[in-house]
C-alpha cells in the first residue's frame, strides 16, 4: 500500500466508536482550550512536492517509483500557488522529496524560498519512516534492493532524511524547515518513541506526521452529513502537542486531496465544502488547521486554485480571529504555551 493511503480510512464501527467521544472531546480538549486561549486560529497552506500515482492520468503507477521526479505541470502549480496566496498576504510551507534536487533546474524552487515560503523536508525518495524492512521503505527498495547497500532499515531512513537535507542545501541553497513525514499515521508517532528521538537528533524540532481518523468515503459517492461532520470533528483530534521527549507534532488535516480525489473520486465541490466546513470549525475555536495537498493532484482536480483561494477568504473575513502561519509559527506557539 501507498503510504499515502494509510492517512485515510477508518471503518465506520472504528468511526462510530471514535464518535462517542466527541463531545467531550470538544469540550475538554487542552489543545484546543490552549488554542482558544491564546489568540488567533493558525491556518497552515502546506504543499507535498512529489508525485502521486493515477495522475495526471489514472493508471500512472511508475510515479511511486519516482516520486521526486516532478514533472513540469507539478512544477508550474507549486509556484503559481506560491503567487497567488504571496498576493493574499499569505505563505504557503512546501515540502520537498529531495530527489527532485537532481533535475536539470531547481530555480522554480529558489524562487518559491525567496518569495518567503519555507521549504520543509520530506525525505529524498519519499520513505516510510515507521518500515521495519527494507522492501517496505519505498518503493524504489522494492525494485532495486542494492540500493539500501546493505544497511539495515533504521538507518536507510536517518540516511534518507539527511540526505534530503543536504540537497536542499548544496544545490539550492536552502535550509529545510521541519519535516514531514510521507504517508500519514493515525497514531502519528506516539508508538515510535526511536523515530521521534531520531529526528531530534537530525536537528528537527518539530514533525507532521499525525492523519486522524475520519468516517470512510465511498468511491463516487457525494459525502453525506454523517461523513462531513466525521471529517469536521476529526480536527479536534488534529491537534498540535508535545511528545515525551520534547518534539512538537503537527497533525496534518483532514480530508487531504489524495483522500478526497484519488480515493474517493470527489467532485471539487465537495471537497469544497469538506474544507470550508473544517476551517470555519478551526476559527470557531482559535485551533490549528494544516491544510494537507500535493500540486501534482490538485494541479489536475483543482486547476484554478479554487480550494487556497477559498481557504485565504476565509481568513481575510475573519482577520480578527485568523492567520496563515507556517508550522513553524504553530510549533513556535505550541512551545511557548508550555
Amino acid at each position: 500500500m501507498d503510504p499515502i493511503d494509510r492517512r485515510c480510512f477508518a471503518t465506520r464501527r472504528d468511526f462510530l466508536a471514535a464518535a462517542a467521544t466527541t463531545g467531550a472531546c470538544l469540550a475538554t480538549s487542552p489543545g484546543i482550550a490552549a488554542a482558544e486561549a491564546s489568540g488567533k486560529a493558525q491556518i497552515c497552506l502546506t504543499l507535498d512536492l512529489e508525485m502521486s500515482r493515477h495522475y495526471p492520468q489514472r493508471g500512472m503507477m511508475e510515479w511511486d517509483f519516482q516520486k521526486g521526479n516532478l514533472d513540469d505541470a507539478t512544477k508550474q502549480y507549486a509556484v503559481k500557488a506560491g503567487q497567488m496566496v504571496r498576493e493574499r498576504g499569505g505563505i504557503i510551507h512546501y515540502f520537498c522529496v529531495g530527489r527532485v534536487l537532481e533535475q536539470a533546474s531547481v530555480a522554480w524552487l529558489k524562487q518559491l524560498a525567496e518569495t518567503g515560503h519555507p521549504i520543509g523536508n520530506h525525505t529524498y525518495d519519499h520513505v516510510n519512516v515507521k518500515a521495519t524492512t527494507v522492501p517496505a521503505v519505498q518503493f524504489r527498495f522494492q525494485r532495486a534492493p542494492w540500493l539500501a547497500g546493505g544497511r539495515k532499515p533504521a538507518q536507510l531512513i536517518r540516511d534518507n532524511i539527511r540526505l534530503a537535507d543536504t540537497a536542499l542545501s548544496m544545490r539550492a541553497g536552502i535550509k529545510s524547515r521541519g519535516f514531514r513525514t510521507p504517508g500519514g499515521f493515525h497514531s502519528a508517532l506516539d508508538d515510535r518513541p526511536d523515530v521521534q528521538k531520531m529526528l531530534q537528533e537530525l536537528g528537527f524540532t518539530w514533525v507532521s506526521s499525525g492523519y486522524p481518523r475520519h468516517q470512510a468515503v465511498k468511491p463516487f459517492e457525494q459525502p453525506s452529513t454523517d461523513v462531513l461532520d466525521s471529517i469536521v470533528a476529526s480536527q479536534a483530534h488534529g491537534q498540535p502537542y508535545i511528545y515525551p521527549g520534547g518534539l512538537v507534532e503537527i497533525p496534518m488535516s483532514p480530508i487531504s486531496d489524495v483522500n478526497a480525489f484519488r480515493n474517493g473520486r470527489w467532485k471539487l465541490d465537495w471537497f469544497l465544502e469538506a474544507i470550508r466546513r473544517s476551517v470555519e470549525w478551526a476559527i470557531e475555536h482559535r485551533a490549528v488547521y494544516d491544510f494537507l495537498a500535493h500540486p501534482s493532484c490538485l494541479g489536475i482536480e483543482d486547476p484554478a486554485l479554487e480550494t487556497m483561494q477559498l481557504i485565504c477568504d476565509l481568513v481575510k473575513r475573519n482577520a480578527d480571529r485568523a492567520e496563515i502561519v507556517s508550522l513553524d509559527a504553530v510549533a513556535e506557539r505550541v512551545l511557548t504555551r508550555k
